[in-house]
């Protein structure tokens, strides 16, 4: 298992950005649309690559893809003047269980604080998830979800 920035392995853009539209996105892979939506994913990862307020790792088992991670300069409409977020933790099914998400959060904390943050900020519907790993409760969204800050 091997950790890269996918800038350096663009030949997995189009992997990341159907997974993530299968699991955040509306449209779901067979829908209308469907197509569009991740060509459109594909080229906002593309044209963020050398942002200093987004970055996306992604876990290799090999060469398989195992998941991936961000950092966003922005998430939601909500609190949208703080930077960065933390965003887009995903684990293939079966690789779930195995400690993965451990493996990619403490990667892309390492990668925020090299990059000269401080702290970054997540929001999640889940419920004593992210305080595992460091993440402290700043408030409710209007969408249901909390919000956090990680203290790198």
């Amino acid at each position: 298992m091997k950790i890269f920035n996918i800038k350096d392995k663009l030949e997995y853009i189009e992997e990341v950005a159907i997974l993530t539209q299968n699991e955040w996105g509306k449209i779901k892979e067979g829908q209308a649309g469907f197509k569009e939506k991740v060509e459109y994913k594909i080229d906002k990862i593309k044209n963020s690559l050398n942002l200093n307020n987004y970055c996306k790792l992604i876990l290799l088992d090999g060469e398989k893809l195992v998941g991936f991670i961000s950092i966003f300069p922005t998430d939601g409409s909500e609190f949208n003047n703080l930077t960065p977020w933390y965003a887009t933790m995903y684990v293939k099914k079966e690789y779930r269980g195995f400690g993965y998400s451990k493996v990619l959060n403490n990667a892309i904390l390492k990668e925020a604080k090299n990059r000269g943050f401080d702290k970054i900020y997540l929001k999640s519907e889940l419920n004593n998830y992210y305080e595992k790993f460091g993440a402290i409760y700043i408030a409710d969204l209007k969408n249901g979800e909390k919000l956090y800050y990680i203290k790198l």
